[in-house]
């Protein structure tokens, strides 16, 4: 079973596009666990109304507002799949989304593989960051760090429960966001992961408010999460402009961490 896990805070304005994709999935053999991560809003009684309409598994579990990263956890310990697939509550599924990665993962032979990848398309139409060349699907194995530095934006990721399990998002008094490519590249380390570049399976869209808009101020809030993820990131780069961007930040994130220079 595929498990999709979203993390959400203060999104019932977004949700009801997100769950209304799941509905018109051309397979329902999956089932939904919400992270409700201490929203104020109307997402817990939303949630509620989503229970009560899904035609597909579906748990909701609510905690006190401590970050992405954390309501992360929270959902892979919670999901029953095989597989999690994280979708963010401000984006949707393609309507074969599910079916798609069902035929991958039932007719893939490899025990070695640990995740799958597919294309983000913003819902203007546009995918996000780099076509590969070819008009045929293209099939590569490589690691979270190459496969974003070549395709230069957003992913989407399945990933195997175990290897998630196995390497949690490390959590850090007062913070409330790790970079994900962190644990991405921590998987990547149990196996293969297997990139298809021409297939879209998710729909997204950058709020204003969304962590993409907000490095600068995260960097400051988060310098810890942050820290952690430059100093392996140092050592994932190949380019020696990357190694040095990444320790950079990293010495930056030091100076953030040891001074008042945390946004409050």
């Amino acid at each position: 079973m595929l498990t999709v896990v979203t993390a959400t805070y203060n999104r019932a304005h977004t949700l009801p596009r997100l769950f209304d994709s799941l509905l018109q999935q051309t397979r329902l053999d999956f089932e939904w666990v919400v992270v409700d991560d201490g929203s104020t809003d109307e997402t817990e009684s939303l949630l509620k109304d989503f229970q009560a309409q899904a035609t597909f598994s579906m748990r909701v579990i609510k905690q006190k507002n401590a970050g992405k990263h954390v309501a992360i956890n929270s959902g892979v310990q919670a999901s029953s799949g095989a597989w999690v697939y994280f979708v963010d509550s401000d984006d949707a599924l393609t309507v074969d989304a599910v079916e798609v990665f069902t035929s991958a993962a039932t007719s893939d032979k490899h025990k070695t593989t640990v995740g799958y990848c597919y294309r983000k398309q913003a819902f203007s139409g546009n995918i996000v960051g780099r076509l590969p060349d070819g008009s045929t699907e293209e099939l590569t194995v490589m690691n979270p760090t190459a496969a974003g530095n070549y395709y230069a934006g957003d992913l989407a990721y399945i990933f195997k429960r175990t290897a998630l399990i196995k390497h949690p998002f490390p959590v850090f008094a007062g913070e409330k966001f790790v970079p994900e490519l962190l644990i991405w590249n921590r998987v990547s380390d149990e196996g293969v992961i297997k990139f298809f570049g021409n297939k879209v399976l998710y729909l997204c869209e950058y709020l204003e408010d969304g962590y993409s808009a907000n490095f600068s101020s995260m960097l400051r809030r988060n310098p810890l999460g942050f820290g952690v993820y430059y100093k392996h990131q140092i050592l994932r780069e190949k380019s020696v402009v990357r190694k040095t961007k990444c320790l950079i930040r990293y010495v930056q994130c030091l100076v953030f961490s040891m001074t008042k220079e945390r946004v409050s």
